[in-house]
């Protein structure tokens, strides 16, 4: 009875922290910064003058031999899929939150949202394994129920295989819908482009990277062990030492821009965010942005 006690006042915490954001997406900007919602393929009819040229159905028109469009129809609702990276990197932190805490405050806020309004939302944990899928359903219950998993699954591996969940999303997501990848991206990405192809055909995507302050500088403390949140590999590093710190900074900002030209090449939305309280504020920046060049 207690657990439940607790569980209930850590839901009720981070709902009261993200309602903020949650109000954001609502006032306005939820059906544009959530693309996926919109049209569904109904049926072609013949071409009006004044139709967008777009719409054509090409096959139709050659065997009618006459031009004829196709016609969409307003989903009714939205599946919105959370894809959460649970591989032993996201529990680390040296600010005030772990990068997990700060991913599961966000994904606490997507889940709010889509519950004010009324569509369905989903979970999928995974490390280089499926950890755990929760199907997309509506309801407050079933957002607390993503938010629990979150806080308390304990994942049976801690590596990474983006390619592998990816695929596997592929395959479970039948309707048109928006997915969110949460991840701190320490897996490689070239494996990538190909199950993000198949996925960008049907779905909207959109990255969401956390990251913490020490992953891309490291200050001069002297000498420090460090192990490896996923191989338990550990290592003891020379911060003093200029060249070391210089490679890393060099090793960063080359990891950086490929995570960047990545994102930019596959026409993928993405937003960096850090494991602080500052993670907010860069949440809202973003859904902002991207409500805007939506046209809200």
């Amino acid at each position: 009875m207690t657990e439940a006690r607790d569980l209930l006042r850590r839901i009720r915490r981070i709902e009261i922290k993200t309602r903020g954001l949650v109000e954001g997406l609502m006032q306005g900007a939820y059906y544009s910064i959530f693309k996926g919602r919109g049209i569904e393929f109904s049926e072609v009819r013949e071409y009006q003058y004044g139709d967008d040229i777009r719409t054509i159905d090409w096959n139709v028109t050659a065997r009618m031999n006459h031009p004829f469009v196709k016609e969409f129809v307003e989903e009714r609702d939205l599946t919105v899929m959370i894809f959460f990276d649970v591989s032993g990197s996201i529990d680390f932190g040296t600010q005030d939150m772990l990068k997990k805490e700060a991913a599961v405050e966000l994904i606490a806020s997507i889940a709010f949202s889509a519950v004010r309004n009324n569509d369905r939302v989903g979970l999928l944990l995974a490390t280089n394994r499926i950890e755990k899928y929760i199907a997309p359903r509506k309801g407050k219950r079933h957002a607390m129920r993503i938010i629990r998993e979150m806080l308390y699954y304990e994942p049976k591996e801690r590596g990474t295989d983006l390619e592998k969940t990816l695929t596997h999303l592929s395959k479970v997501m039948k309707r048109r819908g928006v997915i969110f990848i949460v991840s701190d991206f320490m897996d490689s990405m070239d494996k990538l482009e190909k199950p993000i192809r198949i996925l960008r055909k049907k779905h909207d995507m959109i990255a969401i990277r956390i990251s913490d302050l020490r992953e891309s500088e490291i200050p001069d403390v002297g000498q420090v062990e460090l192990e490896d949140g996923e191989t338990g590999e550990c290592m003891t590093i020379d911060t003093s030492d200029p060249d070391f710190r210089n490679n890393f900074s060099r090793l960063v900002s080359e990891r950086d821009e490929k995570f960047r030209k990545f994102m930019k090449s596959n026409r993928m939305d993405f937003i960096q965010i850090p494991a602080s309280g500052e993670w907010g504020k860069a949440a809202v920046k973003f859904f902002r942005e991207r409500a805007r060049r939506c046209g809200v």
